[in-house]
C-alpha cells in the first residue's frame, strides 16, 4: 500500500517511543501531493540531534552523520515497497542482514553507568529482564552485564560491546543502535524516570524492544501491511506479519498496548540467529 511521504517524514523526524506512552497518539500527517514533500536541508534542521551528536529518525534509530542522514532522505524520497511480503524484519546493509556473527551474538556484553543514579538499579533490572526475553527465544544470543565497567560506562570503554547510558532528552524514552552501527557510537541512551512512568509499557518490554534493534531488528510497522508509518525498504522479512509484534509501534496501527513481545516475535530471532 503507497504511504504519503509527508507522513514518512513526519514519522522519520520525531521520536514516536515518547514520554507519554498512549495507544491514543496521533498517527503522523497524511500528505495530498508530493508538492509537501521538505526539502534535505529542511529536513536536516528538523531532525533531532542526541546528546552524542548522532541525529535519531523513526522514532529511536540513530544516523551518525549528516552523510547518513542524507543517504536516510534519499531513500525515503523513493518508493515504499508495495508487495506485501511476510516477516518480523530484519535490518539490510547493501543487500545483506544486519546482525552479529554467531560467536559475537553469544558475547553481547554491556555495561550500565553508575550516572543513572538513584535510578541505576532499575535501568539494570531492566535491561536484565529485556535481554532476557530474547534469550529465552534463542539459546543462540545471550546479552552478559559486565558490572564492573558501570563506573567507566561509555562509548569508549573497549570492555564491553555496548553502554548503556543516562539522556535527559524527553524527545524519547530510549533509543539503541544496529548491528552495523560503528564501535564509538553504540549505546543505549535511557530517560531513566520516563522509563519507570510509561504505563502499560513495562521497562523490561521497553528495554527488549531498544535491544531488537541492536540484533538488527527493524520496525514491523514499516512492512507495507501495516498501512502506515513507512520508514524505507532496507530490510528483509522473517516470518508472518504480527501488528502485536514487540517491535510495532502500537499509534502505527498495531494491536497490543503494552508492546509485549509474542509468539511471531521468538520465531523471528529463531530465524535469524537459530534456536
Amino acid at each position: 500500500m503507497q504511504r504519503s511521504r509527508l507522513g514518512q517524514f513526519a514519522l522519520a523526524s520525531v521520536a514516536v517511543l515518547a514520554t507519554t506512552m498512549s495507544t491514543s497518539m496521533a498517527t503522523p500527517a497524511i500528505a495530498a501531493t508530493d508538492s509537501d514533500i521538505p526539502s534535505f536541508s529542511e529536513f536536516h534542521s528538523q531532525t533531532f540531534k542526541d546528546v552524542d551528536q548522532q541525529y535519531v529518525v523513526n522514532g529511536d534509530e540513530p544516523v551518525a552523520t549528516t552523510g547518513d542522514l542524507k543517504t536516510f532522505y534519499d531513500s525515503m524520497v523513493g518508493s515504499p515497497k508495495k508487495t506485501t511480503e511476510n516477516g518480523l524484519v530484519v535490518n539490510t546493509v547493501g543487500g545483506a542482514d544486519d546482525k552479529w556473527s554467531a560467536s559475537q551474538a553469544l558475547d553481547l556484553t554491556y555495561c550500565v553507568s553508575t550516572k543513572f543514579g538513584s535510578q541505576y538499579t532499575n535501568v539494570v533490572n531492566a535491561m536484565a529482564a529485556g535481554a532476557g526475553q530474547w534469550e529465552a527465544a534463542s539459546s543462540r544470543v545471550e546479552f552478559t552485564h559486565l558490572s564492573a565497567n558501570d563506573s567507566n560506562c561509555s562509548v569508549r570503554n573497549n570492555a564491553v560491546l555496548f553502554s548503556v547510558e543516562p539522556t535527559n532528552t524527553t524527545q524519547y524514552i530510549a533509543r539503541a543502535f544496529f548491528p552495523s552501527t560503528a564501535d564509538r557510537q553504540r549505546n543505549v541512551l535511557v530517560n531513566a524516570g520516563s522509563l519507570m512512568n510509561s504505563g502499560s509499557w513495562t521497562p523490561s518490554n521497553i528495554m527488549a524492544h531498544e535491544l531488537g534493534h541492536a540484533l538488527g531488528f527493524r520496525h514491523e510497522h514499516t512492512r507495507p501491511e501495516a498501512g502506515t508509518c513507512f520508514e524505507d525498504n532496507n530490510w528483509r522479512p522473517l516470518t508472518a506479519y504480527d501488528s502485536a509484534s514487540i517491535m510495532h509501534y502500537p499509534q502505527c496501527n498495531g494491536s497490543s498496548d503494552d508492546l509485549s513481545m509474542t509468539a511471531t516475535d521468538r520465531q523471528g530471532i529463531v530465524a535469524l540467529y537459530g534456536a
